[in-house]
């Protein structure tokens, strides 16, 4: 029976270590539903390596490594390790899918975009005389027909309280810093709502009564939103996901997914200042209704996370550090923070290396903790010092207190403010290491 091995890589922090877990929080969704378009005829394994340590003697044919961003490098580390041993080693995730020709100095293979189609090909090639494409790339016309996650590989791990679940793929914005633009060019995929009812009531059945959904915008499509949410209502679940604080300007529809039991939604606000978001094409989202926006989504009873970035060409020190305030007077229980990195394969990327700003091409820079472009009106060194400078500064207990504890919010939503602390302290050890947070 030929067997494949999925692994997820972790990332190295600043201190040159491998980042590890006790628990998987945000576990992922891409292997389980791999798994589930594996033929009987093979055996699959998962490891994700926050949790697993990696067995280079295993007996399976081949390694599939994820590739979710920075963690991209450590995957090159574990596909060098496999070669070395004769295996056959496939790169997928949107990382390798934006340097696929990158990925294949190091890998035999790399399915680029959507592997609905690509990987059972894959599979069907080797089967035939072990031998695979360098590239696949199929990208897909719907999402219709997934089958059912195997959610049972994750519950051999040590997870959170919630798993993942996806109603859509994509995003019908363009803005030129982010891979899902670059990777489906302003198009949103839903699957039938049955389909997703499924996933949902198969995680209930599972003895969970959260769930992720894992969707870039799910706002994309507010009539199908509504739509699923007021399917979700019966199940009594809680859920969270990320979209654009425009959800804030659908008065209807944030009232639905609130009662829907969504409570907790990530937001790509990314800066205080409206030349700053004119630069990364995300002139549709205007500064000047940032709080509102927000105590509105925070009044309904959603627990606002958000996304800023720092060293776009309108950030100087003084508005990095009004970042800051902004935070705290909006009191966002979870906040973070990355420096803008142009990512390889997207517009921005293009454009700074164009203006010959690109400090590095050396891609294990691009790590959204260091600045590798010379923003127009800071230097370089000054956003890097001024990032870690935020991050002490937002997750002292001081500013988790205000943020948290003295929340107006806490009193509508007590358990989830209770997980934002809990995210908060996870953070804030992180950053007492030097090491940038982050939720895995």
């Amino acid at each position: 029976m030929p067997k494949i091995l999925f692994i997820q890589p972790t990332q190295y922090g600043t201190d040159k270590k491998l980042c590890k877990q006790k628990k998987i929080h945000l576990p992922g969704l891409v292997f389980p539903l791999l798994a589930a378009m594996t033929p009987e005829n093979w055996e699959v394994e998962v490891k994700i390596e926050v949790v697993d340590e990696i067995n280079y003697n295993t007996d399976a044919d081949i390694i599939g490594i994820g590739t979710m961003g920075y963690a991209i490098y450590r995957g090159i580390e574990i596909a060098a390790e496999f070669r070395k041993r004769g295996k056959v080693v496939v790169m997928g995730g949107y990382m390798a899918s934006l340097v696929a020709e990158k990925a294949l100095e190091y890998v035999d293979s790399v399915v680029v975009g959507d592997a609905e189609i690509s990987y059972p090909l894959l599979l069907r090639d080797f089967e035939k005389n072990r031998r695979i494409q360098r590239i696949y790339h199929h990208p897909i016309k719907n999402l219709e027909g997934l089958p059912l996650p195997k959610y049972e590989l994750l519950l051999e791990k040590p997870i959170g309280n919630m798993l993942p679940v996806q109603a859509g793929r994509g995003c019908t914005q363009s803005c030129n810093f982010c891979s899902i633009a670059s990777l489906y060019n302003g198009k949103y995929f839903t699957r039938p709502v049955s389909e997703v009812l499924r996933d949902i009531q198969r995680v209930k059945d599972l003895g969970f009564n959260r769930f992720y959904l894992l969707d870039d915008n799910i706002v994309s499509n507010p009539k199908y939103l509504k739509t699923l949410c007021k399917e979700i209502e019966p199940l009594k679940m809680t859920w969270a996901s990320q979209c654009t604080l425009h959800l804030a300007k659908n008065p209807d529809l944030l009232r639905t997914v609130h009662r829907s039991g969504g409570n907790l939604m990530s937001f790509g606000i990314e800066s205080i200042t409206q030349e700053g978001l004119n630069k990364l094409d995300k002139s549709w989202l205007k500064v000047d209704e940032h709080k509102k926006l927000i105590q509105t989504i925070s009044e309904t009873g959603i627990m606002v996370s958000a996304e800023m970035m720092l060293g776009t060409d309108s950030d100087t020190e003084e508005s990095i550090r009004a970042t800051y305030d902004f935070i705290q007077q909006t009191k966002i229980p979870i906040p973070r923070f990355y420096i803008l990195t142009p990512t390889p394969g997207s517009p921005l990327y293009d454009r700074l290396k164009a203006e010959k700003r690109l400090l590095t091409e050396d891609l294990q820079e691009y790590d959204g903790s260091h600045c590798v472009h010379e923003p127009a009106n800071i230097s370089p060194q000054k956003v890097d010092e001024l990032y870690w400078w935020i991050y002490r500064k937002v997750f002292s207990w001081k500013s988790i207190f205000q943020r948290i504890i003295l929340n107006p919010g806490i009193l509508k939503s007590p358990f989830v403010h209770l997980f934002a602390l809990a995210v908060n302290l996870h953070y804030r050890k992180y950053i007492k290491k030097g090491v940038p947070p982050n939720i895995f």
